[in-house]
């Protein structure tokens, strides 16, 4: 199995997990540029996954695997639903690099529309309304209470991550995005006040959840994780809450929530200003913060792709420059 050690990735488990059955069968479950993910089962077919950094030359501080062990461990035994770990690797020698292991939550991962017609029309119903809830208990949780007080700054979140995108957005620039830089201008014109602050999953959609019974039983990728406004996680996640007269062919791909079934991007505000009574008044900001968010990595991608950086992988050019303008449009349309 390419990028595990085989021999002696089996000697950690057998220090590591209790009650390990040897050998170990490895499989990869997902990767790429981001983390690997490898399903690992033992001889008597109990199932764990494994995660490390991607193959290749990566910036460490892109894909820390202490970081993620740490938040997915801290968060273990809260209303957050996530894997229990069993311990992390940082003995590059064991197989090149760091990786920790976690215990395989049986589902569904609700990442496309084939994924959720496997699911009743009542149980995404009840998934939409938990997804919104483990997403108020993960904002209501005070850091310092679970060891995560130290993971970033709490405060000026938005001015952060302006800075951060947009850095990325000028070093990818390969053509004029009116719409883009007019939205920039308006984001820090109407930026609005950041009231309090907490732990920001960064990436929290259908797609990054385990689903079993109508419930989320794992939520996955803390890649991104920090603290700051938690009101960019719901921004991000109305976004990705899309039905199907609002999708615009590009991969093939549509979102989990175009088939029907779930509630509405009304509830789910709903639950969440319940839950934690926030104001949601100036919501649409956060929608066209994520909206431009979402076209700096896409121009990103495409650049990459125009100057052959990407190998083999196909990809239709056309439609990711387009996708730049179009995700433009609809921030525009929120914040104006």
């Amino acid at each position: 199995m390419e990028a595990i050690n085989h021999d002696r990735v089996t000697d950690w488990f057998r220090d590591n997990v209790p009650d390990i059955s040897s050998p170990l069968k490895f499989g990869l479950i997902s990767g790429g540029k981001s983390n690997l993910t490898y399903l690992v089962e033992d001889h008597e077919g109990r199932t764990f996954v494994l995660r490390r950094p991607p193959l290749g030359h990566v910036l460490e501080s892109a894909h820390d695997m202490h970081r993620e062990y740490r938040i997915i461990s801290s968060l273990y035994g809260t209303d957050v639903p996530v894997a229990k770990t069993f311990g992390i690797c940082q003995d590059k020698t064991i197989t090149g690099t760091d990786f920790f292991v976690m215990d395989c939550v049986e589902g569904t991962v609700v990442h496309n529309v084939d994924a959720s017609e496997t699911i009743s029309e009542k149980n995404r119903y009840a998934f939409g309304k938990h997804l919104a809830e483990v997403l108020v208990a993960l904002h209501l949780i005070e850091p310092n209470d679970v060891g995560l007080g130290d993971l970033g700054r709490r405060e000026a979140y938005l001015d952060r991550q302006l800075k951060r995108w947009t850095g990325q957005w000028e070093a990818t620039k390969t053509h004029s995005e009116p719409g883009m830089d007019e939205l920039l201008a308006l984001l820090h014109e109407r930026k609005p006040l950041q009231i309090g602050s907490a732990i920001v999953h960064g990436d929290y959609r259908a797609g990054n959840l385990m689903h079993q019974s109508g419930k989320v039983v794992a939520v996955f990728d803390w890649e991104l994780c920090t603290l700051g406004d938690p009101l960019a996680d719901l921004g991000y996640l109305l976004n990705s809450w899309q039905t199907q007269d609002e999708i615009e062919e590009m991969s093939g791909l549509a979102p989990p929530t175009a088939i029907g079934g779930f509630p509405s991007r009304e509830e789910l505000m709903g639950w969440y200003a319940t839950g934690t009574g926030r104001d949601l008044s100036d919501i649409n900001y956060y929608r066209a913060f994520s909206h431009w968010r979402t076209g700096c990595i896409m121009q990103g991608v495409y650049k990459r792709f125009l100057e052959g950086a990407m190998g083999e992988q196909e990809m239709d050019l056309e439609a990711y420059r387009s996708g730049v303008g179009r995700v433009a449009s609809s921030a525009l349309e929120l914040i104006t």
